[in-house]
């Protein structure tokens, strides 16, 4: 049992620690978190064709907007923030919807910025009663849709270790654009830098310990870029070419377009992020031996809709709990909450400087492919963790609804034209098979496990369990 401390003691959650600890221990957060901070924008940035330029000032918006809402959940801010060492990142669930509704002419980039910022608005309403729907998603659900999410980023990743996309579009001298072969795609050496990333990772996380363990992502890329500039493929003329400081702009890329069923899907995520957020805190909560009442869990869930109405506004994603910097104040035993709160200054003032945004995008994508591996597999096996509290043997239902949200999940995978024929205004969802895993798994577990008496009790009871077994 934990000794209780003086009452004179301030609890470790609000413990402030001298600068000489404070500082190594909340670069020890960055770094955590870093790689899978940037790892968004650097997708959607590239998936959408943006120049060089606009990819490092989206990195930079996404630093900057992690610097802000890390600090709003950590230190609190009018009613606002579950003031618990939380550091704040763009949460990969949205990537799936993103990319749909980026590859739409009429949606685009402004479109997913008016998405995002309405999400952010519905989720700082909705922050209060989402306990109260937290039966709708037992582990049979949330593990079947991180499941889907880890499986749909997987090919991200390995058409990263590629080098890129398999074709790449051409504008024809008739102005007609077409899709040509990619030369790079598959070459023997950027396989072998992937491989090169993937070992280096797999030897660290092997024999690694403590911090150099919890950096193994981040120590590969880094292993990476060095070979990668050994032999000429990584280039710094944009790194050199870029400022020191620059200041990141609300709306730098125009003012953000509203469209009916972008806002819906990514309203759909907000929920998805909210749930999975509140098994971070329980978990956390019980790390740091500090009681979470209805309040916190709900200041800690509005500050995820507080942080992604930001990141609308400063041109970046929807945000959530890193759930990695929640398994480090377990590794570590720092508890203090001023730790993340510094970390978010330091991410604040990385957003602040173009050239050191401009050095990650100028990384080679290969090099990435092998840590997006690694990234994404994780995501995936997060899933299974889930469905692993599961019981399947005494309700074979169970068996079903994770079979069928798994395959309506892998129709925009498998089958990219699969609804083509259906209306354009309903592409954003249909092309999104995290949400169509989402909606899939949500209506059988209703259809299957009716959430009523007893069975409320028991799934709610089951739900906290399994979003506490995600961390």
């Amino acid at each position: 049992m934990a000794r209780t401390p003086p009452p004179s003691s301030p609890h470790p959650v609000d413990e402030r620690l001298p600068a000489g600890r404070l500082a190594p221990l909340a670069v020890q957060h960055v770094l955590v978190m870093y790689a899978g901070a940037v790892a968004v924008p650097l997708i959607v940035g590239r998936a959408l064709q943006l120049p060089p330029e606009d990819v490092a000032f989206l990195i930079s918006a996404d630093l900057f907007a992690c610097g802000i809402a890390t600090m709003i959940q950590s230190l609190g801010l009018w009613g606002t923030g579950i003031r618990l060492p939380v550091m704040m990142g763009v949460t990969f669930a949205s990537v799936g919807p993103m990319l749909a509704m980026g590859a739409l002419p009429e949606v685009g980039l402004l479109g997913i910025y008016g998405s995002v910022i309405a999400a952010g608005l519905f989720g700082i309403l909705v922050a209060p009663v989402v306990g109260r729907v937290l039966p709708l998603f037992p582990p049979v659900v949330t593990g079947s849709i991180i499941l889907v999410i880890g499986i749909s980023l997987m090919r991200v990743g390995i058409n990263w270790a590629g080098g890129g996309l398999p074709t790449l579009p051409k504008m024809l001298e008739t102005g007609e654009r077409v899709q040509v072969a990619n030369p790079a795609y598959g070459a023997p050496e950027g396989l072998l830098m992937a491989a090169f990333v993937l070992l280096v990772i797999l030897a660290i996380l092997r024999w690694g310990r403590g911090f150099i363990a919890n950096v193994a992502v981040l120590a590969g890329i880094v292993a990476g870029a060095a070979v990668a500039t050994m032999l000429g493929a990584m280039h710094f003329d944009k790194v050199a070419a870029a400022p020191w400081f620059g200041l990141v702009l609300p709306f730098h890329f125009g003012w953000p377009q509203f469209h009916l069923v972008p806002i819906l899907t990514m309203c759909l995520v907000m929920i998805v992020v909210m749930i999975e957020s509140l098994g971070m805190f329980l978990a956390l909560g019980e790390m740091t031996e500090r009681t979470l009442d209805r309040k916190a869990i709900t200041r800690g869930l509005r500050a995820d809709g507080v942080g992604t109405l930001i990141g609308g506004i400063f041109n970046t994603f929807p945000y959530t709990s890193f759930s990695q910097n929640v398994g480090l104040v377990g590794v570590t035993g720092v508890k203090s909450r001023f730790v993340t709160a510094a970390g978010g200054v330091i991410l604040l003032g990385l957003g602040l400087s173009p050239k050191m945004a401009a050095l990650v995008e100028a990384v080679p994508v290969t090099v990435l492919g092998g840590a997006g591996l690694v990234m994404f597999g994780m995501v995936a096996a997060t899933g299974v963790r889930i469905l692993s509290a599961v019981d399947f043997r005494a309700n074979r239902s169970n068996l079903f609804i994770v079979a069928l949200s798994i395959g309506f999940g892998m129709i925009p995978l498998v089958a990219p034209g699969f609804f083509h024929h259906m209306p354009r205004a309903l592409q954003p969802l249909l092309e999104s098979g995290i949400l169509l895993a989402a909606i899939a798994s949500v209506l059988l577990n209703l259809f299957f496990n009716r959430l009523d008496g007893a069975d409320v009790a028991r799934t709610r009871s089951a739900g906290v369990a399994g979003a506490s077994e995600h961390v």
